[in-house]
């Protein structure tokens, strides 16, 4: 969850939905953008047009809503993945990851991804020095699995 101006936000709230504040341009308001299938969707909805924060939001919240119910109208086919040229593990949807820390040390993950429902995604991360590499790949290749059955 996210706190602002004692307002409590969830991520189905914010879905899409990012304030906009750049005082010096003078534009103070919300912008829904949003990407499917290679399109991309935008509308931004200012403050002063709308009638103040609360009334952009809502506007944008609202074209937002009305978008993604006409893009889920439009989107009866199943999303179908394949595996892309990019992918050196043979699996969809399975990684290997390797992250810096900030005291120069690198740490290589397998990570497994799935999107459970439009709009959600997760992420499990499987740390080769912990489990090995071979390990590591197996467990990423069974969270994965178990998340799209789910």
């Amino acid at each position: 969850m996210l706190r602002c101006r004692n307002v409590m936000w969830t991520p189905d709230d914010t879905y899409a939905i990012a304030r906009i504040d750049l005082p010096s341009a003078s534009t103070h308001g919300w912008q829904v953008r949003l990407q499917r299938r290679g399109e991309k969707f935008g509308k931004y909805f200012a403050d002063r047009q709308c009638g103040g924060s609360r009334a952009s939001y809502r506007a944008a919240k609202a074209w937002r809503d009305a978008l993604v119910e006409r893009l889920k109208e439009q989107d009866q086919a199943p999303r179908i993945c394949l595996k892309s040229a990019r992918n050196s593990s043979g699996v969809v949807g399975v990684s290997k990851v390797a992250v810096s820390a900030s005291n120069g040390e690198t740490y290589y993950f397998w990570q497994a991804t799935w999107c459970p429902e439009p709009g959600q995604r997760r992420c499990v991360k499987f740390s080769i020095r912990r489990h090995g590499d071979r390990k590591a790949f197996r467990l990423a290749v069974e969270a994965r699995r178990e998340g799209v059955a789910s």
